[in-house]
């Protein structure tokens, strides 16, 4: 494997973890749990894996475990740490015991139900530590959600003796564990499932998962980008950028980047949701903002943009759940169809009438990307819609009739940017390397105490590592019942950005004065060498919510 000097130099780097997983350990049970709503359903749909209690560990004596073969999944889009999370496991798992194996399943959860794995030995571990990517054994999005997969992965685990399985993955990922954790447990198949906390986009979390791993290096990638571009506008004085950034539907990533850069406008689609604005009202705060920068002579802005943005105007989120729903029965009869055209009018006769107002009223480009194949959990895939370059025309046609009525004397370029993929496989910061590691070792405490259902969580954050504090989480504890293809189903909660939580209200203290004049903040690079404020800081979103 050919590496980087960079590379080199951080496989030296040792993680840091909490005292707690140091040594031995005991475990403290907290009380019972229920899930975050629908308790009746989740408790019926989960009666062997429901009500576990909250764990903590705390150090103690040590003891023996008996050998495990442990197979460990990769599952949807990549976040920074996955490496390390399986360095981590690894370590844990021979630490409990050296005869202990890890298998990596290929390509996601359908390795697992294709059986195409490799055993994951110290020399491959050792080549992928503290570097970002999930190329150790790859990723996908099959969804484990039929018994026909569930009875083809026993016989596979069951070839290899493997007793547990770990699986990494975000919302979705974590409800297919918690799945099938149950059915093994019903079975008595003797395969314990516990999952790990991972997405970019923030929207796993709640007061026992603090924050999902891979969100704190790809905030930093992004800020330092925006950052860059920030300076580039300050410098030419001629261009308003707009900034699209990744988060499906939570905008984590919107506000923490915001409160890295100071940028003059950052849209959060949760609170035009709880306002119920329209497509015409973000349009309008944007172009007022533009106008009042343009009279002191600034005609130079970045703009952020959440990715999930067009989900959560009132009227196109109703438009989108219709769309959702529509198309998940009626899919072969649109495709069908060989125009757009034919497709537009095709579903503008079906959906509703206040839908279909807004349907026809978009531009042709963006129904169409309305109407396009939905992702494997039957969403809409909002990145795939250029949210960003619609603003940008929408709010050029909204400042030339201000021009008309004398209330706008200023000139706008638009420029559209769309970060994603870019923070998705970088190098993990030191926060994501530490915390990574110590999920995999907690994964590997929780596996050798038996455990099932049970997602790996790593608190107390802001704290100094060693202070750490490592336990598992019922996954039941984070469900509720959501539609999905037209159905009602079991699905962990997703954390959406809290309007009366302590990092939204610091953007809505400095809004307009950084509306109003350019105080930017350049983040620079991710710094993995050096002082520790430097080098180990954690996200504003986290400090402001552990203050």
């Amino acid at each position: 494997m050919i590496k980087s000097p960079l590379q080199i130099a951080r496989e030296s780097y040792v993680p840091k973890m909490p005292s707690s997983l140091k040594g031995g350990i005991k475990i403290v049970e907290g009380k019972a749990t229920e899930s975050v709503a629908d308790q009746a359903d989740i408790e019926k749909m989960f009666p062997n894996t429901y009500g576990m209690p909250v764990l903590t560990f705390e150090p103690g004596d040590a003891k023996e475990y008996a050998a495990q073969n442990v197979g460990v999944i990769l599952s949807g889009g990549q976040a920074p740490g996955g490496h390390n999370v399986i360095s981590g496991l690894y370590d844990g798992l021979k630490k409990l015991n050296p005869e202990n194996k890890l298998y990596g399943f290929l390509g996601g959860p359908g390795g697992l139900v294709d059986n195409q794995y490799i055993e994951l030995t110290e020399d491959i571990v050792n080549h992928y530590r503290n570097t970002g990517g999930f190329d150790i054994i790859g990723s996908g999005r099959t969804k484990l959600e039929e018994t026909e997969q569930y009875e083809k992965a026993l016989v596979n685990c069951k070839e290899l003796g493997i007793t547990a399985l770990v699986i990494i993955g975000g919302d979705d990922s974590n409800t297919n564990a918690c799945v099938l954790a149950e059915y093994y447990k019903e079975k008595q198949a003797g395969v314990q499932v516990i999952g790990v906390p991972k997405t970019i986009d923030g929207d796993l979390k709640n007061e026992m998962i603090e924050t999902s791993f891979g969100f704190d290096t790809a905030c930093k990638v992004y800020s330092e980008l925006i950052g860059n571009i920030q300076r580039d506008a300050n410098s030419a004085k001629k261009y308003w950028h707009f900034i699209k950034l990744m988060g499906r539907s939570a905008s984590h990533i919107a506000l923490e980047c915001a409160l890295q850069t100071q940028p003059n406008i950052t849209i959060i689609s949760e609170e035009v949701e709880a306002k119920q604005q329209t497509l015409d009202d973000v349009v309008s705060y944007i172009a007022n903002i533009v106008a009042k920068r343009a009279e002191n002579g600034d005609n130079f802005g970045t703009v952020l943009i959440p990715e999930g943005l067009v989900e959560f105007i009132p009227a196109m989120k109703k438009l989108i759940a219709e769309l959702n729903d529509f198309l998940a029965h009626n899919e072969e009869a649109v495709n069908a169809l060989e125009g757009n055209k034919e497709k537009r009018e095709f579903v503008a006769e079906r959906i509703s009438d206040e839908s279909r107002e807004v349907f026809v009223s978009l531009p042709n480009s963006i129904a169409n990307q309305l109407m396009l194949d939905r992702d494997p959990h039957g969403n809409v895939q909002v990145s795939l819609i250029e949210t960003e370059k619609m603003l940008i025309d929408m709010v050029k046609a909204k400042l030339k009739s201000m021009k008309k009525a004398g209330e706008f004397k200023g000139k706008f370029k638009g420029q559209p940017h769309f970060f994603g993929y870019e923070g998705r496989c970088a190098a993990p910061s030191n926060f994501d390397a530490d915390y990574c590691y110590s999920l995999g070792n907690t994964a590997s405490m929780l596996i050798g105490e038996g455990k099932t259902g049970y997602m790996a969580s790593v608190r107390n954050l802001t704290a100094p590592s060693s202070e750490w504090m490592a336990g598992g989480v019922p996954v039941t504890m984070m469900m509720n019942m959501e539609k999905r293809h037209g159905e009602m189903k079991p699905v962990i909660q997703k954390a959406l950005v809290q309007l009366n939580g302590a990092p939204f209200k610091k953007l809505v203290e400095n809004r307009e004065e950084w509306a109003l004049n350019t105080n930017y903040m350049y983040p620079g690079p991710i710094q993995y060498f050096g002082p520790s404020e430097v080098c180990d800081l954690t996200t504003n979103t986290l400090k402001y919510e552990q203050q």
